[in-house]
């Protein structure tokens, strides 16, 4: 009877022991979420600064100017970067516009966005970089990697929204825990294991004279006396006769889904998630549709070269805004009959986002899975020729022999004039996260 005593007494510490371990096993779930907040147009409109150089957090798009680059920190402001090395670029000021997206430059004035306005600085000395003048409440409503953000004209307030990593705990049972996937990405329920998420991209496309060169992803683009500022439905339409007190001269509607503006030529053409528009700009004061070539939903920036296009297409989840497209491609497209284009052929991708072609050296950035650089001499026959996989690329500026690369972790710069064997100059890497 003791011999029994005893064992059931052991059997019961052990369940107890058992118990208390799995009681005492904490789960902790890190997710991404939204929050709202709102700005005022009182402070948004006080609040453009200049600033010492500041590091790189979340970069957006980028534009270059004779020897400036210009890198968007997304909806904060502008990095303005001496970089007239790009062996040894130098940061030199920082610009806070808050709401601002896209940049264009023409002389001396830099054009931006910030939220509901469109801004126009003067960058004589980037050190100390002017307003010279606003045009209030021209943009309504915006969008950026999923989330919108709108005017409310009788409150005089902007209402957005950004990510916020959120954790949770709660006691679960001790056992292994499996991964669970939440369309934007994967976490682990016992820690993040990072979020993998979309921004905007670019590449090459050149205005008239004075004007600098941006990326593939921007929705601004000047031509001559223009400037062209696409929304996800219109076109505005800003006179530049006078640099400096640029006039807005009204809008034209293009439907929906319109992502990205690549001016060529005496033409304009326009990424869209459905397809490329090709528009008329001989007269600039109201270009004209001339054609479309569609395809399957997805985020697709566009580029040209010797009446050649090519478009990126990128399969999204259904919480993207370019739609839950399955197909991962570059569209290599004859555009030499404006009114009738012609689908040459398609080559499988990765992840595609921003693109940039010069003199048939074609650079496509493939988000997390890095970037890719191809001979498209032989637009039936495009080769790839290295891969850079250690790097999330999502923009890419080819100029004069460098590459510009921005991306989550930061702005690679390459010598690329030996297509073959990429030669890495500098890299300008995100703030470390503590």
């Amino acid at each position: 009877m003791k011999k029994f005593l005893f064992s059931t007494l052991l059997m019961a510490a052990l369940a107890t022991a058992l118990s208390s371990c799995k009681d005492n096993c904490v789960q902790t779930v890190t997710y991404r979420g939204t929050e709202s907040f709102k700005i005022s147009l009182a402070e948004l409109r006080s609040s453009l600064k200049t600033f010492p150089a500041q590091e790189l957090e979340n970069p957006g798009k980028i534009y270059v100017k004779d020897n400036y680059l210009f890198i968007n920190e997304v909806k904060k402001g502008i990095h303005v970067i001496d970089n007239t090395n790009p062996s040894s670029p130098k940061a030199i000021s920082f610009i806070q516009i808050l709401g601002n997206i896209d940049i264009a430059v023409k002389d001396n004035i830099l054009y931006a966005d910030s939220y509901t306005d469109f801004v126009a600085l003067d960058i004589s000395n980037p050190k100390d970089v002017k307003e010279v003048s606003r045009t209030e409440s021209v943009f309504l409503n915006g969008q950026l990697d999923g989330l919108g953000w709108t005017y409310n004209a009788p409150d005089q307030t902007i209402y957005d929204s950004r990510y916020k990593i959120y954790i949770t705990t709660q006691e679960i049972s001790c056992d292994p825990q499996p991964q669970y996937y939440y369309g934007w990405g994967y976490y682990d329920v016992a820690s993040y294991g990072g979020i993998k998420s979309g921004i905007a991209q670019s590449t090459t496309g050149t205005g008239g004279t004075g004007t600098g060169v941006s990326g593939s992803t921007a929705r601004f683009a000047i031509i001559d006396e223009r400037l062209y500022a696409v929304t996800q439905n219109d076109m505005k339409l800003f006179n530049l006769k006078n640099p400096s007190k640029p006039s807005y001269d009204g809008f034209l509607n293009l439907g929906f889904g319109i992502e990205t503006i690549f001016p060529y030529k005496d033409k304009i053409f326009l990424g869209t998630t459905t397809g490329v528009q090709i528009w008329d700009n001989k007269n600039p004061q109201k270009p004209t549709f001339l054609s479309r070539l569609d395809h399957a939903r997805a985020c697709d920036p566009v580029v040209v070269e010797n009446d050649i296009a090519y478009v990126t297409l990128r399969s999204m989840n259904n919480f993207s805004r370019c739609g839950p497209a399955f197909s991962n491609q570059l569209d290599v497209i004859d555009v030499s009959n404006l009114a009738s284009p012609k689908l040459l052929k398609s080559y499988q991708m990765e992840n595609p986002y921003g693109l940039g072609i010069d003199n048939s050296k074609l650079f496509i950035c493939e988000g997390t899975k890095g970037l890719k650089t191809f001979d498209a001499s032989k637009s039936m026959d495009i080769k790839q020729l290295q891969h850079f996989k250690d790097m999330n690329a999502y923009d890419v500026i080819p100029l004069n022999n460098t590459l510009m690369v921005i991306g989550k972790d930061g702005l690679y710069q390459y010598d690329y004039s030996n297509l073959n064997s990429l030669k890495l100059l500098s890299k300008i890497a995100v703030k470390a996260i503590m």
